[in-house]
């Protein structure tokens, strides 16, 4: 995720600028959770202070959270064309998704948000429009540089504008907030016009279809996939609605211009293997992506064949290995080759690596670094190389931290509130509030429900009713789970004295303190018990 701050003015009156509203996504230990979203409780205490939003470009982890968190901000938004149009395409796909009051800006444009000066600056990435932001104000200017690279022949869009950057850099530069994703590989990216060569290579020797699977919002992948397909005489079938969807929005602004049309799926069983390439979601193995779908043999209408190639055209984001794995199995057991970025130059990163720092801090020469968008040993790995080149300060933050870049040497101010909440299904909150917590320890332990009926006289009215779902069903020496549990309830009921048993609480923690102890006793863990009792 990607969300942040910027402030100009005393503590009691300070004005904010918002910069990027990203997610994450979940991983097994939030179990049904569907989105990760930053915790914005900071700024929501100080909303009449919020001027406004900037958004660098249109990844989901720099805009994917505005829809579900701008109804708590309520300020305008700024963004480029692209990023516009995906997000009125997703709100359309959203039941009762929020309308944005958006302000469309390119690169190259100047604009005001209260105290802040702002210009859109043209950087090479791996999607369109995305640009760094020089952010003015009295005591001095910052340049905040969203994702970036130097690429010197990008497919889509202008290269890093480095005569900006150097003017910028002559001017004065007080701190350059930046991108430390790479921070850790030496030498230059490789150009995403190498990377097509690459995948026209593939396509050409492949003998049969060629399944190729990116990030969907790289459109100048896709286009770069295109053309290779059109220029060996194949033809192109787009399976995933999120690739679709960026399709949809970058043809509307012209970058798909000049490309033959999509096959439809009711084309593809017509065209020969040889001539056909399909284009799918998938890339990360998402289980209900097209590609998984493609492995598991799922799709009515296109399959894989014994002989066919499948291309993972992008890298593999840490937590998604095993399932990348899994579909790579099951592709390979029907005899599909499946070719990866160790294969072919089939992919390169849009993050900058270490040359490319070094000629961000020869045009820039900044007073401040602030290492950001990066694990720990990324965030280090730049501030020493930020601080090898000469950078008179380099400033280590971490989430939360409140660093003040002047007046005055750079410093930690404070620590202020932030973390994670969580989208599930229509809810937004913490771990405790969407439920997920418990969620957790029942995929872990299971459930156990009790219901216990008293009569007149505070005896058992007949033997509780228990149901234990992902419980097991029987001990090591052969007992049934259930009934060990029911005998564990009934003791702990018959050892309350009757009068003692009025208290139909204590009644309740009793039988729920007495089953969870006998099935760790008996099983080795302690499920979650829920017991009723009426009278």
């Amino acid at each position: 995720m990607n969300l942040a701050l910027y402030g100009y003015g005393p503590a009691n009156n300070r004005s904010w600028l918002l910069v990027d509203c990203g997610v994450s996504f979940p991983g097994p230990e939030l179990p049904g959770v569907d989105l990760v979203l930053p915790d914005i409780r900071f700024i929501t205490e100080h909303l009449p202070n919020l001027k406004g939003i900037v958004i660098t470009h249109a990844h989901e982890d720099h805009f994917g959270a505005l829809l579900d968190l701008w109804p708590m901000l309520r300020t305008e938004v700024w963004v480029t064309p692209f990023t516009a149009g995906l997000i009125e395409a997703k709100r359309e796909s959203e039941v009762d998704a929020p309308e944005i009051p958006l302000r469309v800006f390119r690169a190259g444009d100047r604009f005001e948000i209260g105290p802040f000066g702002i210009e859109a600056i043209a950087v090479s990435h791996s999607i369109p429009e995305p640009v760094s932001l020089a952010i003015t104000t009295p005591l001095g200017r910052v340049i905040h540089t969203g994702d970036w690279k130097i690429d010197p022949a990008p497919v889509l869009g202008p290269s890093t504008d480095e005569a900006r950057f150097r003017a910028l850099g002559d001017e004065g530069v007080l701190a350059l907030i930046c991108d430390s994703t790479n921070a850790l590989r030496e030498g230059d990216s490789p150009s995403e016009q190498d990377v097509g060569k690459g995948i026209r290579e593939v396509i050409e020797q492949a003998p049969g279809r060629v399944a190729i699977t990116t990030f969907s919002s790289n459109v100048g992948r896709i286009r770069a996939i295109a053309e290779a397909a059109r220029d060996v005489g194949r033809s192109v079938l787009v399976l995933g609605r999120s690739l679709q969807r960026v399709i949809d929005v970058a043809a509307e602004l012209g970058y798909l211009d000049g490309l033959p049309p999509f096959l439809t799926e009711d084309q593809y069983e017509q065209i020969p293997r040889e001539h056909v390439v399909v284009l799918c979601t998938g890339s990360q193995g998402e289980a209900r992506a097209a590609l998984a779908k493609l492995a598991r043999q799922e799709l009515r209408n296109v399959q894989l064949a014994p002989g066919d190639t499948v291309v993972f055209s992008s890298r593999v984001i840490p937590g998604n290995e095993k399932a990348i794995i899994g579909i790579k199995n099951l592709l390979i057991e029907q005899g599909v080759k499946v070719i990866e970025d160790s294969d072919a130059l089939i992919h390169v990163s849009g993050h900058p690596r270490r040359n490319e720092l070094r000629k961000m801090y020869e045009w820039v020469r900044p007073e401040i670094l602030v290492p950001v968008h990066g694990e720990a040993a990324h965030l280090v790995a730049h501030g020493s190389l930020g601080a090898m080149c000469g950078i008179p300060q380099v400033a280590q933050v971490r989430d939360g931290e409140m660093l003040r870049l002047a007046p005055g040497p750079a410093e930690i101010l404070e620590r202020v509130h932030f973390g994670r909440i969580f989208k599930d299904g229509k809810v937004i909150g913490n771990d405790v509030e969407v439920g997920v917590r418990d969620r957790r320890k029942l995929s872990y332990a299971g459930h156990v429900a009790v219901n216990v009926v008293l009569d007149n006289h505070y005896n058992l009215a007949g033997d509780p009713d228990l149901v234990a779902i992902g419980v097991a069903e029987k001990d090591p020496q052969g007992r049934l789970m259930e009934q060990v549990m029911l005998d564990a309830a009934i003791g702990a009921i018959e050892s309350i004295p009757r009068k003692g048993r009025r208290n139909l609480d204590l009644v309740a923690e009793a039988v729920r303190r007495a089953v969870r102890a006998s099935a760790n006793e008996a099983w080795g863990k302690k499920p979650i018990v829920t017991v009723f009792v009426t009278q």
